[in-house]
């Protein structure tokens, strides 16, 4: 940790930092982390321990059941903290750090998808919750008799694109349908998208006949003074809404900050992409476009059983209220550490191969 702030201020000392404002923020940003968040929660650690050690002592000599539970609750809290810090260990790519857009959209199927759709964006709210980062929503488009056809949420945070980009994809329940009188055991499906927030790091600028933007008032609440903006990227046909913000202007700043994180980060045909292979960003097309959140990768079971399984990984529990409840940390540790191994095996292929 210390080499790391000692390498970035030999940065800062470069006569030419300052030509590059945008990656001059980002060593900024990440030297504030380190000093003021890295140091702190070992000096936190470390005063943990010695709470607990003098805790023993004390216990050694005479039996105190209110100092015993103490000592177990801060061994369990110094566990969850080096447990997250172990997962931020297999979060080696420059948007690992970055916070998240998070889009959810129900399936076919009427009030039961947008119902479980519903039921997403309520594990995802838990789950930042839990984690203290900053939840804000985005846009929200409600369901015909329940739940949401679609909703977004910005969750502010270090590391919160690291740990959400394992829920792209797929998410499927299956349940008892509240909505049918039959009592019939139905499937539904929604699809999650996470993108990470690009922030003034990374920056391009999208040609104005490129954009089609479209602009509502908030229908069936007439107190509402927020105006529904809904932009669309014509190359593409790559389309972002954002309802939540107080103004016109807001909206559309958002909705732009959004589709510019979805261009970036298009698996096939982003603008990095673009960018190494000299390809105009109005050049990109609809069919290069592969979208991750249409695979499959989690299944919940609430009936006849209860269990939730990732398909990529086979990580399965019975506990699934939990994991609607927010507790999804099993899961995406899982999956880092499956996409760890497979990127160290492929760079030692590679290695052997030159």
């Amino acid at each position: 940790m210390t080499a790391r702030i000692q390498y970035l201020d030999q940065v800062i000392a470069q006569p030419d930092f300052w030509n590059n404002p945008s990656r001059a923020y980002e060593v900024l940003q990440e030297i504030e982390y380190s000093i003021f968040y890295k140091h702190q929660q070992y000096h936190r650690w470390c005063s943990i321990l010695e709470d607990i050690k003098a805790a023993l002592e004390l216990l050694e000599l005479s039996a105190d059941e209110q100092l015993w539970q103490e000592v177990q609750s801060n061994l369990t809290q110094l566990q969850q903290e080096l447990e997250t810090l172990e997962i931020q260990q297999l979060l080696s790519d420059p948007c690992d750090q970055k916070g998240a857009f998070l889009t959810i959209t129900a399936g076919v199927g009427g009030a039961d998808a947008q119902y479980w759709a519903y039921m997403l964006l309520r594990m995802y709210s838990k789950w930042g919750e839990s984690h203290s980062y900053k939840i804000l929503l985005v846009e929200e488009s409600c369901g015909d008799l329940a739940g949401i056809k679609s909703a977004s949420l910005e969750i502010i945070g270090h590391y919160t694109y690291g740990y959400l980009k394992s829920e792209t994809g797929t998410h499927q329940l299956q349940q008892i349908s509240p909505f049918n009188v039959t009592n019939s055991l139905r499937t539904s499906l929604a699809s999650v998208e996470v993108l990470p927030i690009l922030g003034e790091s990374i920056d391009f600028e999208i040609p104005e006949k490129d954009l089609e933007i479209t602009f509502y008032r908030h229908r069936g609440n007439v107190n509402r003074t927020e105006t529904w903006v809904k932009m669309v990227h014509i190359p593409s046909g790559i389309s972002v809404s954002c309802n939540q913000e107080r103004s016109q202007m807001q909206n559309k700043e958002k909705a732009l900050a959004i589709l510019k994180s979805k261009l970036f980060a298009m698996p096939t045909a982003g603008y990095a992409y673009a960018l190494a292979q000299g390809v105009q960003l109005d050049k990109i097309q609809p069919r290069l476009i592969k979208s991750l959140s249409n695979k499959l990768i989690r299944e919940y079971i609430l009936h006849p059983y209860t269990k939730v399984k990732d398909l990529r990984t086979n990580v399965e529990t019975t506990v699934a209220t939990e994991v609607l409840d927010g507790k999804i940390d099993l899961f995406i540790k899982a999956y880092l550490q499956q996409l760890n191994h497979i990127t160290s095996v492929g760079k030692e292929a590679l290695d052997n191969f030159k």
